[in-house]
């Protein structure tokens, strides 16, 4: 497992989170049911990736549950900063590069380093929102560069 970089003092411009938000639906509300997406494998997963996996699976369980059916969760923060050394390319480009040399880079992102197993997406709802939340982290899972699972964490024995 690579140590996070998150040493923002040497850094100069970070580019912000992309993340919204990290709670949704009714925060509030008893739900007996809580099902998680689970990575198999360790990855980075970008704040990009991490949007685009809330925004798809918030969509569509508050279109099948309603905004009070559900509570959905992100349970990771990208903290690692990703740098970048670009190399310059076009005519005159070997005068002006040096290369790899003081080739600290620029930051261009941050992840999330996960470990296999981890639950990144919780989702709190109720029997009958059940199918719509398997599925709204199903759809989820396709943002993400790694493939994903989906645990039952609380209330399984009322869906069998």
């Amino acid at each position: 497992m690579v140590r996070a970089y998150t040493r923002k003092d040497y850094i100069r411009k970070i580019p912000a989170s992309k993340i919204v938000q990290y709670d949704m639906g009714n925060l509030s509300g008893e739900f007996p049911l809580k099902i998680s997406l689970a990575v198999k494998e360790p990855a980075n997963l970008s704040h990009n990736a991490l949007e685009a996996a809330r925004i798809a699976a918030n969509k569509y369980i508050a279109g099948k549950a309603g905004r009070l059916g559900y509570h959905l969760k992100i349970r990771v923060y990208p903290h690692h900063i990703i740098r970048e050394n670009p190399m310059a390319t076009g005519a005159g480009a070997d005068r002006v590069q040096s290369g790899m040399r003081g080739a600290f880079g620029k930051a261009v992102s941050s992840v999330a380093i996960v470990d296999a197993g981890q639950r990144i997406i919780t989702i709190k709802t109720n029997k009958k929102n059940f199918k719509d939340a398997k599925d709204a982290l199903r759809r989820a899972a396709m943002k993400f560069p790694v493939p994903c699972r989906i645990l039952i964490d609380e209330g399984a024995e009322l869906v069998r």
